[in-house]
């Protein structure tokens, strides 16, 4: 009998023992499937977070200058779990949301663009630029940093071009392709047609009519702002097809001599906003001497 009850008590501590062991392991598993929830969520709380700090940023800034305030930034979006970097991609402002948020504009209500994109960036600049030339109220391009290519584009559309004292633009960069197209014009200069290659030939023609659409539109740009016809002309020659490289900085000076609309001006609001964006990585207006041999 008493062998009986010993053996009965150590069934019951080993059947305790497997219970609070499936309870550890239970708890264990939902600890897991939490802190998995935890890493997905995570970076999507982030980003909605940061959005509405940006958000709050721009209004901060409408209400100060009784505009309505855009933002086509080119940045660099890190994601996060734990403080630990997990992501980064480059990121902007979509330019078809720009141009809604133009069109959806009180024709009263002044426009304020905060512009910030390296040469290169593909941000539909002439139907962005007309939009903008369209607008009835004053519009106002505000450029913290550099704004080149098509950024410079849709900046000569402004009534009032807002640079930081250090900020740059940058010439009109027309491509064909990787190619720019004030080199081929030159490498058709150079050449005669009968030693080029039918492909070069091609890319020279379409470099020629590329460069005359780019001077037309940004000689009406000008225009419609209340430049001459001959001012207009001369400018839209040395922006789109001058003797610069694609990353060459107009600082704040040498646009004051094209007669463009440019103040130092910028509002303090805009480093403020700035502040929540990484800017992107990637080719800004410089130059440099390079070394051959």
């Amino acid at each position: 009998m008493v062998a009986g009850l010993a053996g009965g008590r150590a069934g019951r501590r080993g059947a305790g023992g497997e219970a609070r062991a499936f309870v550890i392991l239970d708890w264990v598993q939902s600890l897991f499937w939490l802190f998995l929830i935890v890493v997905a969520l995570t970076p999507l709380v982030q980003r909605g977070i940061l959005q509405l700090r940006r958000a709050g940023g721009a209004q901060r800034l409408g209400r100060a200058r009784g505009s309505r305030v855009l933002t086509l930034i080119e940045r660099r979006e890190t994601y996060r779990v734990l403080g630990v970097p997990i992501l980064r991609q480059r990121e902007r402002d979509t330019p078809e949301g720009v141009l809604r948020a133009i069109g959806q504009t009180p024709p009263s209500q002044p426009i304020d663009l905060i512009l910030h994109a390296p040469p290169g960036s593909a941000l539909a600049g002439e139907q962005l630029a007309h939009a903008l030339i369209r607008h009835p109220a004053r519009v106002a391009v505000l450029i913290p940093h550099y704004a080149a290519g098509d950024a410079a584009l849709i900046a000569l559309a402004a009534d009032q071009i807002l640079l930081d004292p250090n900020a740059v633009l940058g010439p009109v960069d027309v491509r064909i392709g990787p190619y720019p197209a004030a080199s081929l014009l030159m490498l058709g200069q150079e050449k005669a047609v009968t030693a080029l290659e039918d492909r070069s030939v091609v890319l020279i023609d379409q470099a020629r009519r590329a460069v005359g659409q780019a001077r037309t539109v940004v000689a009406e740009l000008l225009m419609a702002r209340g430049s001459s016809g001959e001012q207009a002309d001369e400018v839209a020659a040395t922006l789109v097809a001058g003797p610069w490289t694609p990353h060459y900085p107009i600082l704040i000076e040498e646009a004051k001599r094209f007669g463009l609309p440019v103040s130092d001006a910028l509002p303090p609001e805009v480093y403020g906003l700035m502040d929540l964006y990484d800017p992107a990585p990637g080719p800004r207006p410089s130059t440099g001497v390079v070394a051959i041999g």
